[in-house]
């Protein structure tokens, strides 16, 4: 799985007749710090996300799995919309589950959040 965040959507008339209905976003893989990793792929949209969301994407035969994607030539679809973020900051606390924070701060126990939208 991989981080996107939803730059655009995409239009295609002439298409294979099983992505009819399907809508198509094309969004940039970002890292955990919102770098951009790969711009401009194209996934199929399983679950209403719309420009500026911050998705989570299926990749390869695992992206046919929801059931709304079933039997369609997909190998990329979003499967989340992600609303909250938490990445340790460092190695020793990576094993921890570290608890959502609402604002972009460092806690104490050097834990980053990054609130999305």
């Amino acid at each position: 799985m991989k981080i996107a965040r939803v730059t655009g959507s995409l239009t295609a008339t002439v298409k294979d007749s099983q992505l009819t209905g399907t809508v198509l976003l094309v969004a940039d893989i970002e890292d955990a710090d919102g770098n951009v990793l790969e711009k401009s792929v194209v996934a199929a949209d399983s679950c209403s996300a719309g420009p500026g969301d911050l998705v989570l994407l299926s990749t390869g035969s695992a992206a046919r799995l929801p059931a709304a994607m079933a039997g369609k030539p997909v190998d990329l679809t979003i499967v989340a919309i992600i609303e909250n973020l938490t990445i340790p900051t460092n190695r020793s606390s990576a094993r921890r589950v570290a608890k959502p924070v609402a604002k972009k701060t460092v806690s104490k126990k050097k834990t980053s959040a990054r609130r999305i939208k």
